[in-house]
């Protein structure tokens, strides 16, 4: 039964671990396999504020497909384990689970991830992505020195007005241009440079 806590202690230090030297640090090198997770994961969840479109079909070749592969390459050894540790084994494998279910419902509803994982929405949508290792759990940066809360601060509410406005204003942009377009378009207009 020592298993049970020692699995989600090691779960959650494994993941912190990885996150911080295997996903960034050599998923900063754009050669790297692990590039899938800055260069994509990264740059869609900023692009569409936390959402990442690659959880909203199938897994394929991309970050999500790329991220659930890996995740089965560390489910082969924890299962290994299973005759001898088999407490460890199924709680580490249920941590697996976990962490995928809740990093991809976390990226899928923003409200959710803000007030279940704000860590982990810290980590996407704070100044520092280089903080909040943790996914599922914050101990681990707690204990490290590396959360640095972002959501509810006025730092977040600052960048969500500046981000609102800038939508905005990309709105209006593409009204105009839908109304140019349906205005270079109209039946006289193209009866003229006919002639």
């Amino acid at each position: 039964m020592i298993g049970i806590p020692l699995a989600f202690a090691t779960s959650g230090a494994f993941e912190w671990f990885a996150h911080k030297h295997v996903l960034h640090g050599r998923g900063r090198d754009k050669r790297s396999f692990w590039a899938f997770h800055f260069h994509e994961h990264h740059s869609q969840s900023r692009r569409n504020e936390m959402i990442d479109e690659d959880y909203l079909r199938a897994p394929r070749w991309n970050a999500q497909g790329k991220e659930l592969l890996a995740l089965a390459c560390l489910a082969v050894p924890i299962a290994a384990v299973m005759p001898v540790a088999p407490f460890w084994s199924a709680t580490s494998l249920y941590c697996l689970r976990r962490y995928y279910k809740l990093h991809k419902r976390a990226h899928l509803d923003v409200d959710w991830a803000r007030e279940h994982l704000p860590w982990h929405y810290d980590h996407h949508m704070g100044p520092d992505q280089d903080q909040n290792w943790g996914v599922t759990r914050p101990w681990m940066d707690r204990l490290m020195g590396t959360r640095a809360p972002y959501a509810g601060t006025e730092k977040e509410a600052a960048d969500r007005a500046r981000r609102a406005k800038r939508r905005a204003a990309a709105a209006v942009r593409a009204a105009a241009g839908a109304g140019t377009a349906a205005v270079g378009a109209t039946p006289g207009r193209e009866a003229s440079h006919a002639a």
